[in-house]
């Protein structure tokens, strides 16, 4: 694809006669990505959701250790079915641990690329608004090798994305 976009730069370059006022423009979209007022309101949204979750992670996590420590420090005078029974119990919270820990993480890659993918549209959205507003023929975002500051206009496309609400 980036092979593909940059032949057809070249040609274009390559026909100056015929596209002399040809104007170029790109976005840098990690750039928006982190500075974006939306993506820090995304976050926290997401971290409100997540947080009872990763609570709950925390409270299984000290109960394992302290059923780790009671063994370290009781186990030599357990009875043998007493400390099997804590062997067990403490295999079970770890295994239930890392099930619940495996699918936090999983819920939360699903959400952080639904918000991501919000994002992005309103980037494009955002984009081709300053691109049909300052008439640019062609603007570009992800693999620019170089460019020079007047095609950049990265920093309209934060403004704007600051300037639209939610």
């Amino acid at each position: 694809m980036k092979t593909k976009i940059a032949l057809f730069i070249g040609l274009l370059l390559s026909t100056t006669s015929c596209f002399a006022e040809l104007k170029i423009g790109f976005v840098d979209m990690r750039t928006v990505l982190e500075k974006a007022p939306q993506a820090e309101k995304a976050t926290k949204r997401m971290e409100l959701e997540f947080s009872p979750r990763q609570k709950q992670l925390l409270a299984q996590e000290k109960e394992i250790t302290s059923k780790e420590e009671r063994m370290a420090r009781d186990g030599a005078i357990l009875g043998d079915a007493e400390r099997s029974n804590l062997e067990k119990d403490i295999l079970n919270k770890k295994r239930d641990f890392k099930r619940s820990q495996q699918e936090l993480g999983e819920d939360f890659n699903v959400r952080r690329n639904e918000e991501l993918g919000k994002l992005q549209r309103r980037i494009i959205e955002a984009s081709n608004a300053i691109a049909k507003e300052q008439h640019f023929d062609l603007l570009l975002y992800d693999g620019v090798i170089y460019s020079s500051d007047k095609v950049n206009v990265t920093s309209q496309v934060q403004q704007k994305l600051m300037s639209t609400p939610e």
